[in-house]
């Protein structure tokens, strides 16, 4: 029989290792500065913008802004959100809609708020965002490019995209030009693990592009219905049944908007509660779409900040029942969940 010495020793070896391997095992998720571990992602707001660029793929570019007065108009925004406790901002301005790694790099050495930048084309608004060869290339060789980025980062910096960005028409089916968009992100999810974020409006883009992501292999777990809002609550309930993630993204306190009336804080009360009640809490997020310095704009115009949520939408649901638990789920462990980089691929 070993002696207590020998064993005490190799318990603690034994418990170091496995220690180890859970943390090798332990899902990253990729923001500016680098890849963290999922437990380090925090409170998260998981959709809003730094600065947007609305005059066209064929105009845009870095010559439009000011880097240091971008970042001089920002960062008072997210020093106050920073002292509502929130650790990680999801910034969802994709490319050729005025999409900048290195502000955002700068703003979190800045802030010490992790932020996760995108890949992926934006179809929606007539196209307008879209880059003239996205009509020639074929999804695989468009998916080429954001694999590339992933793998080597954005316009020749070390910033690499933690998730994907893509947005198709409203309310209607996918047009054959957004279904290629669908499938490029459907073989980017499969060749890096990024969860696809989606800008859809309505129930019937959301379920085509379910529906086209199962044909290429790819499960609904690793789809995001952004602007879920706009949707049903029938289709929101089904689709997460399926799987999919519900994204109530324009949380906004407007008093001109009464209690109950669509987009209120109310109404999203009502739309959380709903879902929670239906068994999938565990499928939800929320955020603001709010920020952003408006290019061309004198000072970057109006900016919304990014704390309605901790000042009015979460009092809100604990007086409807949500428990303290419920919170922390939106907040943290369902962020923490989708930007995993993680492959999930279809029965």
């Amino acid at each position: 029989m070993p002696s207590k010495k020998i064993l005490l020793p190799s318990i603690l070896v034994l418990i170091f290792f496995l220690s180890c391997n859970n943390v090798e095992q332990e899902e990253r998720i990729m923001t500016v500065n680098g890849a963290i571990f999922s437990s380090d992602l925090g409170v998260t707001l998981i959709h809003e913008h730094v600065l947007v660029d609305w005059i066209g793929a064929d105009s845009t570019g870095y010559h439009r802004w000011d880097r240091t007065e971008v970042l001089e108009r920002v960062l008072p925004f997210f020093i106050e959100v920073a002292g509502r406790g929130v650790d990680t901002i999801g910034e969802f301005t994709p490319a050729y809609l005025g999409r900048d790694p290195y502000i955002l790099s700068e703003l979190s050495r800045r802030t010490g708020i992790n932020i996760l930048t995108n890949t992926g084309f934006y179809g929606a608004v007539d196209n307008r965002f879209m880059p003239a060869y996205a009509y020639d290339e074929t999804s695989a060789e468009i998916a080429e490019r954001w694999i590339l980025e992933f793998k080597e980062g954005i316009d020749g910096s070390e910033v690499r995209p933690g998730f994907l960005k893509i947005s198709v028409a409203e309310h209607t089916g996918l047009s054959s030009l957004h279904q290629k968009i669908v499938e490029a992100a459907a073989i980017t999810h499969l060749e890096t693990g990024m969860t696809i974020f989606s800008h859809t409006i309505g129930d019937e883009p959301a379920r085509g592009q379910v529906e086209l992501l199962g044909q290429m292999g790819v499960d609904p777990s690793a789809w995001v219905w952004t602007h879920a809002q706009s949707g049903s609550l029938d289709a929101n309930i089904t689709l997460a049944g399926k799987g999919a993630w519900i994204s109530l993204d324009n949380v906004m306190f407007d008093p001109a908007r009464g209690e109950g009336q669509e987009g209120s804080i109310g109404w999203y009360v009502d739309r959380i509660i709903s879902l929670r009640d239906a068994g999938h809490l565990d499928k939800v997020l929320i955020s603001h779409d709010a920020g952003w310095y408006d290019v061309g704009e004198p000072n970057g115009g109006d900016f919304r900040g990014y704390t309605d949520i901790f000042d009015y939408l979460i009092s809100e649901l604990i007086d409807s029942g949500l428990s303290d638990e419920d919170i922390e789920q939106l907040l943290v462990k369902n962020p923490a969940r989708v930007f995993s980089l993680r492959v999930k691929k279809g029965e």
